[in-house]
């Protein structure tokens, strides 16, 4: 890596410090000598989940999201709890939000969705050998279920029916590993 790119920490302040999020004021010394501020969310980093049926079908989740105050399809995903690996989170998430257990994962991708702001971290996987399990949702999380054929579910996110990044990037990346395993 080009050490003339890093910007190097100066001091650090919280400025806000939220249930899932927490807000930092950096002033960091620039490449050439001067100073700037940066602030950030830090996160706990997030698992992606692509449900694959035997059939061919997957399962994607429309979501009211708040802070855009609308309904989005996504791919099941979900927050890192605490220390929690990420095959447990996976796991977690797809009984909390689609009521199966994946017998098998495969982490296919890791990505950051917003380098400019925050430094989240996602992990993609693949479920394969789904068993039916006890839905289990947040008390806070209202979902509906849907499920389709994944060349749909490809269609819509290249036709903008799907507008979420994280299900865009998923859904193509899954695209691309699964055609390499037929």
């Amino acid at each position: 890596m080009k050490t003339d790119l890093i910007e190097i920490q100066l001091n650090s302040e919280i400025m806000a410090d939220g249930l899932l999020l927490k807000a930092w004021r950096d002033e960091v010394r620039l490449p050439n000598g001067k100073t700037a501020v940066r602030e950030y969310l830090r996160h706990p980093g997030a698992v992606v989940m692509i449900p694959v049926f035997p059939n061919g079908d997957t399962m994607l989740v429309k979501q009211f999201r708040y802070p855009l105050r609308q309904t989005f399809i996504e791919l099941p995903a979900g927050k890192l709890d605490g220390d929690e690996p990420i095959e447990v989170a996976a796991r977690r998430e797809l009984i909390e939000e689609i009521g199966y257990e994946p017998l098998r994962l495969e982490k296919i991708a890791e990505f950051f969705p917003c380098i400019g702001y925050s430094n989240e971290k996602m992990w993609l996987f693949i479920a394969n050998d789904l068993k039916a399990a006890t839905l289990k949702p947040d008390h806070d999380e209202f979902l509906e279920i849907m499920r389709l054929p994944f060349s749909e579910a490809v269609s819509m996110a290249l036709h903008g029916q799907i507008t979420d990044m994280k299900t865009i990037c998923g859904l193509l990346l899954g695209r691309q590993y699964l055609e390499k395993l037929a």
